[in-house]
């Protein structure tokens, strides 16, 4: 799978991101093998393409203060 040949995908923006506040990112996860990454402020930028494992992984280090 490419982030070009992907259907619709319904992005969830980052709860840190607010509409009056900074951008921040936003995820989709087009099937049960993907986990796809981009920056809200370049919505039709480039895409990072993460496996679940890989996602849940990073996770507690983006969230941590």
């Amino acid at each position: 799978m490419t982030p070009e040949n992907t259907p619709e995908l319904e992005w969830i923006k980052s709860s840190y991101s607010t509409d009056e506040g900074p951008d921040c990112v936003e995820v989709a996860a087009p099937d049960q093998d993907h986990v796809l990454v981009r920056d809200s402020k370049t919505p039709d930028g480039p895409r990072l393409a993460l496996t679940p494992a890989a996602w849940a992984h990073f996770l507690p280090y983006a969230s941590a203060r």
